[in-house]
């Protein structure tokens, strides 16, 4: 696992109407040979042709049932059965998933390649895939709504080379068996002796982690647990600070918010997106964001793509 990338495309970051520069919501992880999508809003497969990402999509987690989040299954399912795919495909969402793919089956007057199957989840349900795990979170927009949690294994410790030469294990292949969890038998002295991957291993290290909001009403406490230490925090900031009221009333954070629930959570790098059609840039969504994170803030344009690193 330790050799996985992590890659995060921006591949819509608008708010509820989109603008030239900015498609709405959907954004890719790319989780070693896994592709997951979250949220999916009309033209994401015109932008994974621009990211040049394929179309290689193993499920899609959807937030919240407002059109500019889910408009794009409709042409991305057709587009998949175009191209021949035959593996099943799950879209994860909460209340109302089934009836929304049940209105995809229904809606092209076409014979789809390959089955679609539904995923009702709620506070604290969770997928499990190789490695990791997706795991979904109360939002507050007014309607059903998730965040989600991408949460990777803890990696092994890092392997004490000379520790385990002084105990007798020659170089080679029981080096490799002890960093996977093996015990291994070595002589030493005319003894015969059983290592344990503890003898030789330091404590485990934890995988990265990223943690997508969704349209949301400001959760920081919420979020100090459930992102805590996350290396990337993908946050709602339609509105800067400005509009702190219009955010209220329709149920989205501010970029101060988002930095709050960013400093609350203690994470890495801070990214606004849902920018909306009102703005222009996002000077003022960064600058507000600092007022409360000392950390890293982006707000990625469309396409950009982040690279999420493992530390230490």
């Amino acid at each position: 696992m330790s050799g996985e990338t992590l890659h995060v495309y921006f591949l819509g970051t608008a708010g509820a109407l989109p603008t030239p520069h900015r498609n709405p919501s959907c954004i890719m992880i790319r989780r070693g040979s896994d592709t997951l999508l979250f949220d999916c809003g009309e033209g994401a497969q015109q932008q994974m042709m621009r990211a040049r990402t394929g179309f290689t999509i193993d499920a899609i987690f959807i937030t919240h049932w407002h059109a500019d989040h889910f408009l794009g299954i409709f042409g991305l399912v057709q587009t998949l059965s175009f191209n021949g795919r035959t593996a099943p495909l799950t879209i994860y969402g909460p209340e109302w998933v089934h009836e929304c793919v049940r209105t995809i089956r229904q809606i092209g007057k076409f014979n789809l390649s390959f089955p679609i199957e539904s995923v009702e989840l709620g506070d604290g349900s969770w997928v499990r895939f190789n490695g990791y795990t997706v795991t979904a979170f109360t939002a507050y927009h007014g309607l059903p709504a998730l965040g989600y949690v991408l949460d990777e294994d803890k990696r092994p410790g890092r392997f004490d080379r000379e520790r385990a030469i002084a105990f007798g294990i020659p170089a080679g292949p029981l080096f490799g068996r002890l960093q996977r969890g093996e015990t291994v038998t070595v002589e030493k002295d005319g003894e015969q002796r059983v290592i344990q991957p503890s003898d030789v291993m330091g404590a485990p290290r934890p995988g990265r982690k990223v943690v997508y909001t969704g349209d949301t009403q400001p959760i920081p406490q919420r979020l100090a647990t459930i992102a805590h230490e996350a290396d990337l925090l993908i946050h709602d900031a339609t509105y800067d600070d400005a509009e702190e009221g219009r955010a209220a009333e329709f149920y989205h954070a501010t970029a101060g918010q988002a930095g709050e629930a960013a400093a609350v959570a203690c994470v890495q790098t801070l990214a606004l997106i849902h920018i909306s059609s009102r703005y222009t840039d996002a000077d003022a969504h960064i600058a507000g964001a600092g007022r409360k994170f000392s950390g890293r803030i982006i707000a990625p344009n469309d396409l950009e793509m982040v690279d999420v690193a493992f530390r230490g």
